[in-house]
C-alpha cells in the first residue's frame, strides 16, 4: 500500500503566519508614509485665525441646521 502523506497547516499556524505577514508589511510601508504636508507652514501662519463666520459654507450649515429658538 502507498501511504500518502497530507500536509495540512493549522488554524493556528495559519493566522500565526498571517499576521507574521501583516507585520512585516507594516513594517515595510512604514518608512513610505510620511506626512504631505510635514512643517511647511510658519508659526504666524499656524496661529491664524481659520474660522470665517460669513464664509457661505458656515452660513449654509446654521441655515440649514437651524435649531428651535434660534435666531
Amino acid at each position: 500500500m502507498t501511504e500518502q502523506r497530507k500536509t495540512s497547516v493549522g488554524r493556528r499556524d495559519f493566522l500565526r503566519a498571517l499576521g507574521a505577514g501583516a507585520g512585516v508589511a507594516v513594517t515595510a510601508a512604514a518608512p513610505l508614509a510620511t506626512p504631505a504636508h510635514a512643517d511647511t507652514e510658519t508659526n504666524d501662519e499656524k496661529r491664524k485665525a481659520r474660522y470665517k463666520p460669513n464664509s457661505p459654507e458656515v452660513q449654509t450649515y446654521y441655515r440649514v441646521n437651524r435649531y428651535p429658538g434660534a435666531k
